[in-house]
């Protein structure tokens, strides 16, 4: 069985493509990388073709034809993981915002510590956030609180993206009925694998806001964000879950 795959998705991140895969190459332990990019215009998927002459082993690339959302790239990653055979697969932002060394820390987690699902978190231990106005720092604080009291989920950072699974989380957790595909989709998992009965580990890290390409977060995201929680709750309570 292959042991570690980072899921990167992308739209328009040729800035940063480069050194992020450069950077999830050097790690020890080694961790191979899945790029799911949504048809950048800016030729982010073809400086991954380049880099994959070098990483031709490692580096794996699955092209879209459009923006399909977040939430449907990394499905599309966790069921190619699991077809390859990954033991640990991880989630993380191409821009930096996620520092690589942390995919380290969240591993052992979960295949020392005996986790399924580990989160590297940004309220922890306080608020860990670097280059963010205060308004999104407060609107993602409290979005997190808020899910925590509709929920019941035991996690300080709810929304957060940056995370490790045991391949047998993605194994037990029915992906195709994974319905959100944008931020909420970060809550969805966590509060599936949490009802699965899944452990999950927060591990305290730094969050440091993008300082090349774009970001991709919108009101319409936020929107169905702070609506898909009570919908999880909801249909939760109508729901068997057993793996």
């Amino acid at each position: 069985m292959k042991e570690r795959l980072v899921i990167i998705p992308t739209y328009n991140e040729i800035e940063n493509i480069e050194a992020i895969v450069r950077k999830a190459m050097s790690l020890t332990p080694v961790f191979d990388v899945l790029i799911v990019d949504d048809g950048s215009p800016d030729g982010t998927a073809d400086m991954v073709r380049e880099l994959q002459k070098e990483f031709p082993e490692r580096l794996h690339l699955q092209c879209r034809s459009g923006k399909l959302g977040l939430g449907t790239a990394y499905i599309l990653g966790f069921k190619w993981a699991l077809a390859e055979g990954y033991a640990y697969v991880f989630e993380m932002d191409a821009d930096f915002s996620h520092n690589p060394d942390d995919l380290v820390r969240l591993y052992q987690a979960c295949a020392e510590g005996g986790y399924d699902v580990a989160v590297g978190s940004r309220y922890v231990q306080g608020v860990n956030v670097v280059n963010w106005p205060m308004s999104r720092v407060l609107l993602s604080y409290f979005a997190s609180h808020y899910v925590r009291i509709i929920t019941g989920m035991p996690v300080a950072d709810a929304t957060a993206g940056f995370k490790c699974y045991a391949r047998r989380v993605l194994e037990a957790i029915p992906l195709e009925k994974i319905k959100f595909i944008g931020y909420a989709f970060q809550i969805e998992m966590k509060f599936t694998a949490w009802k699965y009965g899944f452990k999950i580990k927060e591990v305290p890290i730094i969050f440091t806001d993008r300082t090349k390409g774009q970001s991709k977060m919108s009101s319409k995201i936020i929107k169905e964000a702070i609506r898909g929680v009570i919908t999880l709750k909801v249909s939760s309570l109508f729901k068997t879950y057993q793996r």
